[in-house]
């Protein structure tokens, strides 16, 4: 079937609101961003949205009587066939929805998983994506929507045809998850050997993190001249890229970006996606890309920092925060940003569309890679010549003299340096 000729499954999307819920992000910012979700996926049409005030959650239909036969008129009307609940759905609350309004039903995982198994390009990015849609769908073994994997031959986590009793799901899943273990052990083995032969190269890694749509994939080509997909969608990349480049000062670094982050992000992609997200653990320096022109862009700050935490990144480790899409701001706004960046250390207002603010960035990066150095004499023998070249390609010798067994060299090295070449 030709891309254009596939059918288009009519949704709705849904934000619960519970009233005494305050911890919760701002309800009509938390729609748009769930229709932007929805929006991400090519066969969806989204024909109505709204957000559902409750009192209280009920433990069997999330709604209550009222409201789930109100909806069911405005469905029924609208001739929808999903329905999008932007929050977590019990198994129990999905199978009677779905009951009472004759549609399929997803909640904000299952859209999640969704988008992540039409966007994942690599190998790696498919079994993650698969072993998180699996490991999602054991805890609850409803299958529930069919019409995308028909279209898309998808991974089949939240429907699939010739379905038998839950006892041959639930081996199927766990012998399925078995597998791609063991794959992903092999993926993790050598995404370690990569990242261990890039800690032979003397080249610090600078890691683009931030909150999805943040302009981090548009900053990325910017820098290093790649073709990086850069759209107004949220997750339109999720494969992470590395390139090295040259800064205006002649420093050489490797660029790495990665997959946007966003709230509520599951449990079960955080983990499938630990082994490419460690490249941040693996920065020798953080770039914290926001969009600045977002209304929830503190919000978005705090849900990042959050999934870095959750990552074990240390929270002194270097970081620049980088205010993107200043572009977008207009009047006092934009001049209140501008000056705010200026008078603040490691913050910078730029926008990766126009080149605003990027030959402060880029002057910077240097300057925060110039951790404290040490000085250190070394002794080599005449067999560690690969070592001896590493410390010159890293340019920290300060002086270097031939004695009857080796070389007796100074260096001026910073601690993560001296950890690269206790490595090598």
């Amino acid at each position: 079937m030709l891309e254009h000729d596939k059918p288009v499954t009519r949704a709705w999307v849904l934000h619960p609101e519970l009233k005494s819920d305050h911890s919760r992000r701002a309800p009509v910012p938390a729609l748009a961003e769930a229709v932007a979700l929805a929006a991400a996926l090519p066969d969806l049409d989204v024909v109505g949205a709204d957000i559902v005030r409750l009192p209280k959650l009920h433990a069997g239909k999330l709604f209550g009587k009222g409201k789930i036969e109100e909806l069911r008129l405005a469905f029924a009307e609208a001739k929808v066939e999903l329905v999008l609940v932007d929050g977590p759905v019990t198994p129990v609350q999905q199978r009677n929805l779905e009951k009472a309004w004759g549609v399929k039903l997803l909640d904000r995982t299952g859209l999640i998983l969704e988008i992540f198994s039409d966007r994942a390009r690599t190998s790696e990015g498919v079994l993650q994506v698969e072993m998180a849609a699996l490991s999602y769908q054991r805890t609850r073994l409803v299958r529930a929507w069919t019409h995308l994997e028909r279209q898309r031959g998808g991974l089949g986590f939240v429907g699939g045809p010739g379905e038998t009793q839950i006892e041959a799901d639930r081996r199927a899943i766990d012998d399925q998850l078995v597998r791609l273990r063991r794959q992903l052990e092999k993926v993790g083995k050598t995404r370690a050997l990569h990242r261990a032969s890039r800690a032979k190269v003397p080249f610090p890694i600078v890691a683009l993190v931030g909150y999805t749509n943040a302009g981090k994939s548009t900053l990325f080509n910017m820098l290093t001249g790649a073709d990086v997909l850069a759209k107004d969608m949220l997750f339109a990349t999720l494969d992470p890229t590395m390139r090295k480049i040259t800064l205006p000062t002649g420093d050489e670094v490797i660029m790495s970006d990665t997959v946007g982050f966003i709230s509520d992000l599951p449990t079960e992609l955080v983990a499938a996606f630990r082994a490419t997200l460690e490249e941040v653990l693996d920065a020798d320096l953080i770039l914290h890309i926001r969009d600045i022109s977002h209304d929830q862009t503190e919000e978005q700050a705090r849900d990042v920092m959050a999934i870095l935490q959750k990552l074990g990144v240390a929270e002194n480790a270097p970081l620049i925060e980088v205010w993107n899409k200043v572009d977008l701001l207009q009047g006092e706004a934009y001049e209140g940003r501008v000056n705010q960046a200026a008078r603040t250390d490691d913050l910078f207002a730029v926008s990766a569309l126009t080149g605003e603010g990027m030959p402060a960035l880029l002057a910077a990066i240097p300057e925060k890679l110039k951790d404290p150095r040490s000085e250190v004499v070394l002794t080599l023998t005449f067999a560690e010549g690969r070592k001896r070249a590493w410390l010159f390609e890293a340019g920290i010798v300060t002086d270097d003299q031939q004695t009857e067994d080796g070389y007796r060299m100074t260096v001026l090295w910073t601690a993560l340096q001296q950890e690269r070449f206790n490595r090598l």
